[in-house]
C-alpha cells in the first residue's frame, strides 16, 4: 500500500505523479447551516469532480493520483460527514455508503472503527483509495509467498486525518492485499474510501496467513444514503429569461 499526505512535496511512497498533477479545483462557496449541522456541500462536491475523473478514463495510475488528491482535500475537513454515518457498532466496524455511481464506476463510503476493531487479510479487486478522516488506523500490507502463504510485507503504514493511501490489484508496488485496524486503543477512528466499482456488491476474498481463502460480498451496513442533492437553501440560478 502506498500513502502520501497533501502537505508540500510528496516523497517517498507518495503516489506516483501526484506532484505534476493540477490542484483540485477549489469547492463552492458554503451555504449557511444551522450551527453544528454537516456541510454536506463538500461532499456534493467531491462525487461530483470525482465523476468527471472517471469520465476521462484515464489509466489507473492517474486516477488514483487524481483521485487522491481530490479525497485528501474532502478529509482536510471534518465538518461535513453526518452523523448517522459515523457511529461505531459495539462488535464489528462498519461499513456507511455515502455515495454509489449510478453507472458503478465509483461508490464512497465511511468506515467507523470501534476501539480495537479491525478487518481480516483481504482484497479489494479494483483500485481504492483510503482518507483518514477522524482518529488513525494502521493498515499492514500482505504478500503471497511461493508456497501460496501470506506474510506480512514491510512495516504497518499509519494512517492520519488528512492522509491517502492507495490499494491497487494492478500494480505490484501499490498492492491490493492488507489488513487494516484502529490505530486508536479507546476512541473511534473513520475513514473515507473510494472504490472503481460498487464495492459492497464485488466479490472479494478474505485471507489466512496459511494460504486459506474465503469469498465474500461485504454489502453496507446503512439502507439509506445521504441527501448531498437537496439544493433548497441554495438554489441554482433560474433558467428563466
Amino acid at each position: 500500500m502506498q500513502n502520501t499526505q497533501h502537505t508540500g512535496s510528496p516523497g517517498a511512497g507518495a503516489i506516483p505523479g501526484m506532484s505534476s498533477l493540477p490542484t483540485p479545483s477549489a469547492p463552492p462557496t458554503l451555504p449557511s447551516v444551522p450551527q453544528g449541522a454537516p456541510h454536506t456541500a463538500r461532499l456534493r462536491h467531491f462525487v461530483q469532480q470525482l465523476a468527471a475523473l472517471v469520465e476521462q478514463r484515464l489509466p489507473e495510475a492517474g486516477t488514483l493520483a487524481q483521485g487522491a488528491k481530490l479525497l485528501g482535500a474532502l478529509v482536510a475537513h471534518d465538518d461535513w460527514l453526518p452523523d448517522a454515518y459515523a457511529q461505531p457498532h459495539p462488535e464489528r466496524y462498519q461499513q456507511y455508503l455515502l455515495h454509489a455511481d449510478a453507472l458503478g464506476r465509483f461508490s464512497v463510503v465511511s468506515f467507523v472503527w470501534g476501539p480495537g476493531q479491525a478487518t481480516p487479510i483481504h482484497d479489494h479487486t479494483v483500485w481504492g483509495l483510503i482518507g483518514m478522516l477522524r482518529g488513525a488506523e494502521d493498515s499492514q500490507a500482505y504478500a503471497r509467498t511461493a508456497d501460496g502463504r501470506w506474510t506480512p510485507q514491510g512495516v504497518p503504514v499509519r494512517l492520519q486525518p488528512g492522509q491517502v493511501e492507495a490499494v491497487s490489484p494492478n500494480d505490484p508496488a501499490i498492492g491490493d492485499v492488507h489488513r487494516v485496524s484502529n490505530a486508536w486503543e479507546g476512541h473511534t477512528s473513520i475513514s473515507i474510501h473510494v472504490y472503481g466499482a460498487n464495492i459492497g456488491a464485488v466479490q472479494r476474498s478474505v485471507y489466512l496467513e496459511d494460504g486459506a481463502h474465503k469469498p465474500f460480498i461485504s454489502g453496507y451496513s446503512n439502507s439509506t444514503l445521504p441527501n448531498i442533492w437537496d439544493l433548497s437553501k441554495n438554489p441554482a440560478p433560474s433558467a428563466r429569461p
